[in-house]
């Protein structure tokens, strides 16, 4: 089983969202023995957001390419194979603004590839990269979840949620640790919220893994 741990936080040692996917990461390798585990840290190896260079790799075969372009193509092959070979992505995503990093989002829009993570037909696109778990990092300063006008202020569970299932991921299991802002006591009982959400992700994801594994 290959996983793929990939981190956004501009912070280094001082994120959250960084100790929770190790976390997770940690969690599930001791749970399934023979795990492979690849790492992306976007902070420091994010690919530039698109350009009409980088958005060479939607050309039609055979376009002649700059140099530049053929490079940039290099960057999103590479990205959208790392994504397709993981069984399992976990994905650290704190709420900047509103909503994710930018270098989480220059990530997506790479692996956002037509004929590769999703197709259009008659009936509307159909995600090409199903059967996968995505468990999902999120932090928070404030409180978000916890009424109707915070969950509508929020584009980054929500966002995340919708991008991986428009590329076929139906397993999107969140681990989140929210109020970390919000003083000593509000900070711990994120952190040991995050705690029991990682032990229930992981646990459900193992045995989605699995059942598809036995099919």
């Amino acid at each position: 089983m290959k996983l793929l741990h990939i981190d956004s936080s501009v912070l280094a040692d001082n994120s959250v969202s960084r100790k929770l996917t190790a976390q997770v990461v940690a969690e599930w390798s001791a749970n399934h023995a023979g795990t492979t585990v690849s790492y992306l840290d976007l902070a420091t190896q994010a690919p530039s957001h698109l350009s009409a260079d980088s958005l060479g790799f939607r050309l039609p075969a055979g376009s002649n390419l700059s140099d530049v372009q053929k490079t940039e193509n290099a960057i999103s092959e590479a990205l959208v194979q790392q994504f397709l070979d993981a069984d399992v992505i976990v994905v650290g995503a704190p709420l900047y603004n509103f909503s994710i990093p930018s270098q989480l989002k220059a990530w997506i829009d790479r692996v956002a590839q037509v004929g590769r993570t999703f197709q259009y037909t008659a009936t509307g696109p159909v995600g090409l990269a199903g059967g996968k778990t995505v468990i999902v990092a999120s932090t928070r300063g404030g409180m978000y979840s916890t009424s109707e006008g915070g969950r509508a202020m929020e584009h980054q569970e929500s966002y995340l949620q919708t991008v991986f299932g428009f590329f076929g991921v139906t397993d999107v299991r969140i681990v989140r640790a929210e109020g970390l802002a919000m003083g000593d006591a509000g900070r711990a009982q994120a952190l040991a919220s995050a705690d029991t959400d990682i032990k229930s992700a992981t646990k459900v994801a193992a045995n989605a893994a699995n059942a598809q594994a036995a099919a």
